[in-house]
């Protein structure tokens, strides 16, 4: 799994949960090296946020859909409407950083 968020303590959070989930996990912190792994790693899973320095979340979205079929689930605190229908253009799913334990579940889908 590739975790592609550029705030560290949530980086860092996230993959200490989700190994302790039982997955192996690999951060980035800007969507250029996001972007760089992804097409390294092949990973079975992106946890992407949308506001990332170097290459924003939606646009790495867009490149990665382009390329892959990985499933992404987009990591985001926006929520103006303009956000919510972008995203679901892309066909991603939207969490918040609040809803940890929300995304457990969506790991299994």
């Amino acid at each position: 799994m590739l975790i592609v968020e550029d705030d560290t303590t949530i980086a860092n959070w996230l993959k200490v949960f989700l190994e302790e989930e039982g997955f192996a996990v690999e951060t980035a912190h800007d969507g250029s090296t996001g972007l760089n792994l992804a097409r390294s790693l092949a990973p079975d899973l992106i946890v992407l946020d949308l506001m990332l320095p170097r290459l924003d979340g939606m646009e790495l979205c867009r490149t990665l859909r382009r390329e892959s079929d990985v499933p992404i689930i987009m990591l985001t605190a926006r929520a103006a409407l303009a956000d919510r229908t972008a995203l679901r253009a892309t066909g991603r799913r939207r969490l918040r950083p609040s809803c940890l334990p929300t995304l457990s579940p969506c790991l299994s889908d």
